[in-house]
C-alpha cells in the first residue's frame, strides 16, 4: 500500500546559514496541520544532508539544536559526502 505525499510545514527559522565561508540550509518541518515535533536538517552547498535523529518539541528548539552544533564542531561537520544522521 503506497504511502500518500503529505504537505510539510516550514518553520519560518528554516533558511540558508553562513559562517566562516560556508554557507548551508537550515531546514526544520514537519507535516502541516499537526502538532508532530519538528524535523531538523541541514542540506550543504552540493545537496548532501546532515539530519538528526531526535526531533524537537518546538521549531525554536531545533534551531538551537543546530546553533549549538555549530559552536561545538564548526560548519565543516556538514561539507561531508552522503547523508548522514547527527
Amino acid at each position: 500500500m503506497a504511502i500518500p505525499d503529505r504537505e510539510l510545514e516550514h518553520s519560518s527559522l528554516s533558511g540558508l546559514f553562513t559562517r566562516d565561508g560556508i554557507t548551508v540550509e537550515v531546514q526544520i518541518y514537519r507535516f502541516a496541520g499537526t502538532a508532530d515535533a519538528w524535523v531538523l536538517e541541514v542540506v550543504d552547498q552540493e545537496g548532501s544532508s546532515t539530519v538528526w535523529t531526535e526531533s524537537f518539541f518546538t521549531d525554536q528548539a531545533a534551531h538551537k539544536a543546530f546553533l549549538r552544533a555549530v559552536e561545538k564542531d564548526g560548519m565543516g561537520q556538514f561539507l561531508e559526502l552522503g547523508e548522514t544522521l547527527h
